[in-house]
This record gives C-alpha cells, sequence and structure tokens, in this order.
C-alpha cells in the first residue's frame, strides 16, 4: 500500500538566439535570402519586413486576408520594427509572422517547427498554447486518490505482480491436485459421502494427508498421547464414519509422525513434528468456494499491493501473515480442526490496504469512505470466520502481522514523508535515488547523514513494532509446542455457540 513533478513551457531562448522581440536591421538577411515560401506571391508592402528592416513601400490599408474576427492581436506593436504607418492588422501579422516562424541559426537551413519554444506567460499564442498557471496561484493537493486506488507516495510506479502470479498458478495447481486425489482415494473429486462438503471441495481427511494444519501430526496432545483409551482417526479414504486408520497414515508424508502409545504419557518421545503444516496450507483450499474467494482478492487488491510496493516487500508479509495466522490457530483453536487457505496472508494484506489509507488520508478524495469498505470487508471475512470449518484464527493472526509489519516495512505517512524528506531505500520507487541520497546497501554510513530527528522518530517506531511481532511469535510458537497454555473463551472469536458448533475439532475419547 515519490513527489510528484510538474513541468510547464520554459522561458529560455535557443542558442545564439538574440533576446529582443525583432532583430534589428543590422541582422536583417536580405530578401533573396528568405525561404522562397516567405516571399513568393506576396510583398513587403503586405505584410512588412518580419525582421525590423524599413519598408519603402506603402502599407495597404485594405483588411488582411487572414484577419478574421476571432483574432485578439494578443502581439503587441513595437514602435522601432519599421513599420511606418502599417494598420493595427498589419503588425499582428508581423508578430505573428515572426513569433511562430523566426528564421533560427544559419540562413541556409530549414525553418525549424519541432524547435518551436514555449512563449513566457505574457506573450503565449492564443491560437494554441494555454496560459501557464502562475507561480501564486494555490495547488490543491487533497483529493487525488480515488476510492480503491492506494495512496501511498510512488504506487503509481508499475511493476508485473510476479508473485500473485506465480502463488496463484500454484494454488490452482495444488487444489487441482486435491480433488485429483480425492477422486483416486474415494471414488469422487469432491467429497459426497459420508457428509456433502459445502466448500465444493475434498474430504477433510484428505486434506490432511496433504499437508493441512493438523495439530495432532505437529506435537504431542494431552487428549491423545495422555490417553488411556485410544483415539480413532478416520481414513484419508473413508466413505463411511466407521473407516479408521493409525495417526501416521493419516498424517501421510511418509509415515513420520510415531502412532500414539495410549500409555498416559503426554510427553512421548518422539513427538509428531510436522513443523511445515504452518507453511504448505497457504497454498491449500477446501473447496471451489473457497479458493475462488480468496483468488478474486488475491488478483485485485494483492496485485496492486505487490505493484506498489514490491515483490520482496510483498513476499514478506504475505508469508509472514499466513504463517503467523496458523501459528495463532494452532494455539488457540480446537486442535481436531483441519486449516488451509490463504486468507491469512490475504488479511496481512488488508491490513497494508488499511494503514496505506491512514498513511494518504489528507490526499484522498472521501478517506471515511474509504475506510467504511475496508471496514465491511473485514467485518464479513470476520462473520464467514466464525461458521463451522473455518478458522477465524488464521485471519485475526494474519491481520495483526500485516498491520505491525507492513508499519516496518512501508514508508512513512505521506504528510511525514513530505517533512523529512524521501527515504531512498525504503520508498516504493524503483531506479536511481534521488539527488543527495544514497542507498543503504551502496554506503550504510551515508544512509544515515543529514536525517531529521522526525525520520530517526519514526525508524525507532518501526524498530519496536518489529520487536514486538518477533517476541509475539517466539512466545507463540514457544506456548504451542512446550507450554501448550490456551484460554476458555478464545474459542468464540472463531464459533458462534449454537448446535455445538465451538465443539467441533474438539478431540474427545470414545
Amino acid at each position: 500500500m515519490a513527489a510528484n513533478s510538474y513541468y510547464y513551457g520554459g522561458n529560455q531562448q535557443p542558442p545564439n538566439q538574440p533576446t529582443a522581440p525583432y532583430y534589428d536591421s543590422t541582422h536583417a538577411p536580405a530578401d533573396s535570402d528568405l525561404p522562397q515560401a516567405y516571399n513568393h506571391g506576396y510583398s513587403d508592402a503586405h505584410y512588412g519586413s518580419p525582421y525590423g528592416a524599413p519598408v519603402n513601400h506603402q502599407p495597404t490599408t485594405g483588411a488582411s486576408p487572414f484577419d478574421t474576427v476571432f483574432d485578439d492581436h494578443a502581439y503587441p506593436t513595437n514602435s522601432n520594427s519599421g513599420t511606418g504607418g502599417a494598420s493595427s492588422s498589419d503588425i499582428s501579422q508581423q508578430g505573428f509572422y515572426h513569433q511562430d516562424t523566426g528564421y533560427y541559426g544559419s540562413r541556409t537551413e530549414n525553418i525549424p517547427l519541432q524547435d518551436h519554444t514555449s512563449k513566457s506567460p505574457e506573450a503565449t499564442d492564443h491560437i494554441y498554447d494555454a496560459p501557464a498557471a502562475q507561480p501564486n496561484q494555490r495547488r490543491d493537493k487533497r483529493g487525488k486518490v480515488r476510492i480503491g486506488e492506494l495512496g501511498m507516495l510512488g504506487a503509481n510506479k508499475k511493476r508485473i505482480p510476479w508473485l500473485v502470479y506465480i502463488f496463484s498458478v500454484a494454488q490452482v495447481a495444488v487444489f487441482i491436485a486435491e480433488i485429483v486425489r480425492n477422486g483416486l482415494l474415494t471414488g469422487s473429486p469432491i467429497m459426497i459421502k459420508p457428509q456433502f462438503n459445502p466448500m465444493i471441495g475434498p474430504s477433510t481427511q484428505v486434506l490432511i494427508n496433504m499437508g493441512a494444519r493438523y495439530v495432532p501430526c505437529m506435537h504431542n496432545i494431552k487428549e491423545i498421547q495422555g490417553s488411556t483409551i485410544p483415539v480413532l482417526f478416520l481414513c484419508p479414504n473413508a466413505t463411511k464414519n466407521t473407516q479408521f486408520c493409525p495417526l501416521s497414515e493419516l498424517c501421510g508424508f511418509g509415515g513420520d509422525v510415531p502412532n500414539p502409545l495410549f500409555d498416559g504419557n503426554e510427553h512421548q518421545s518422539p513427538a509428531p513434528n510436522q513443523w511445515f503444516r504452518f507453511i504448505i496450507p497457504i497454498f491449500m483450499h477446501a473447496g471451489l468456494i473457497h479458493i475462488g474467494f480468496n483468488l478474486l482478492m488475491q488478483l485485485t487488491i494483492g496485485k496492486e499491493m505487490e505493484m506498489a510496493i514490491g515483490s520482496i516487500r510483498f513476499f514478506l508479509v504475505y508469508m509472514s501473515a499466513g504463517i503467523f495466522g496458523f501459528v495463532m490457530g494452532g494455539n488457540y483453536a480446537a486442535p481436531g480442526i483441519a486449516s488451509t487457505g490463504a486468507s491469512g496472508s490475504l488479511f496481512g494484506i488488508i491490513a497494508l490496504t488499511l494503514l496505506d489509507l491512514l498513511y494518504s488520508w489528507k490526499d484522498r478524495r472521501s478517506p471515511v469512505k474509504d475506510l467504511l469498505f475496508i471496514i465491511i470487508d473485514m467485518v464479513i471475512s470476520f462473520v464467514l470466520g466464525l461458521l463451522p470449518g473455518l478458522d477465524n484464527f488464521s485471519h485475526i493472526g494474519g491481520f495483526l502481522m500485516g498491520l505491525v509489519l507492513g508499519i516496518c516495512v512501508l514508508h512513512s505517512p505521506n504528510s511525514l514523508r513530505r517533512r523529512i524528506g524521501p527515504d531512498p531505500f525504503y520508498s516504493a520507487v524503483p531506479g536511481a535515488p534521488e539527488p543527495g541520497t544514497v542507498p543503504f546497501y551502496k554506503s550504510p554510513v551515508g544512509f544515515f547523514k543529514g536525517r531529521k530527528p522526525l525520520w530517526w522518530a519514526w525508524w525507532l517506531v518501526r524498530a519496536a513494532a518489529l520487536v514486538v511481532i518477533i517476541v509475539v511469535f517466539v512466545v507463540l510458537l514457544n506456548n504451542f509446542y512446550k507450554v501448550g497454555n490456551t484460554c476458555s473463551w478464545c474459542k468464540y472469536l472463531s464459533c458462534l455457540p449454537v448446535n455445538g458448533w465451538c465443539d467441533l475439532g474438539t478431540i474427545k475419547v470414545q
């Protein structure tokens, strides 16, 4: 989620061109030197000398054939131009003749129409040139960013969103592999037995077997390893609620998960440790509806965000938000819930969009309306996360990671950035650095020279945010693998207490 420069016509004269409005008689070329198009069929008696040479003919008092009722005679007369008693129409034609077809350079070169220079505001061509903006005119910088657009400085820099395309193709390929495997194991590409999958996708057991986040495959659980009564698991090819198999077969990946002994020792060794289930589920989805919504969001706001901040920072936020969301879900969701999807990563991107709105609040046409749209999207996604089978903790964790990490990797707020100057290393502007600035990787010492106190203060905020999120991540991992503390009310952040929905995923000993 670079200051714009505006250029107007300059007042510089071409090289070797006199600054006076008309050439004097000493520099006037002979009539024979003029291009034939200038003197063919017309005489100086009608047009006057374009170079200010004295005119020996009596001017014609009739109206010029080039005069129209729309002419305002923008070019002033010059008493020294040698026009004598020429009429006002003749004088205006002299000015027009010289201003638009000035003979530059040597006498033998062609008329450089393509080198026609801009005129000063006091002598603009009333036919072709728009009046230049006056220096004292106030420019309204508010209201440039429309609804749905990114307002960060440098967000208009267009890049190819390679990561979004690669992630999208990978997720589609993985989903195709899911339905193929479900078809091979159960005889149907989508789950229809023992119950129908409302997401129109494979069974939960197939998702677990292919890498969904499933806590029993990742560490010891008191309700499983600490039980003296065997816990039963449905097989990946189950089409009935009576088809059970060992935990190692359900978890798959070569059977590296040891089967529980059910001897009451919850600290069995070796313990299940398929840690990659925090990463693989980012590329998996529970059904056609699930992947459809995620791809729609990814190919819209995700693509625009990558184009604005670059692929490296997009990758950091996308993957970190997805992993952090699954870690939080592993701590607070029911252990029997299998979680998949890129929703946590996309909530991290939504957090970047919210930061972009806050950073560019004064530059937007309708910031309140933009904020309402973001809030509505978040509320809808959060409410959907309360439905059975969906893990709202992944949404919450991904949003928190995206919000905090966005402070670290995005540039400063627009208003602050205008005060402290451009930040060439962390800005979204590609290419060469601006004058007076050196990229960090080229000169680490020079990068910090001449920075204002506001710049240092904002970097302290960034550093503090990075430290906080790292500490929280480490605490959650330690709690997941070693401590195992949870809270009784946290489950209501991911379920509604109706029809026993909050009891789904709870491992019960039969």
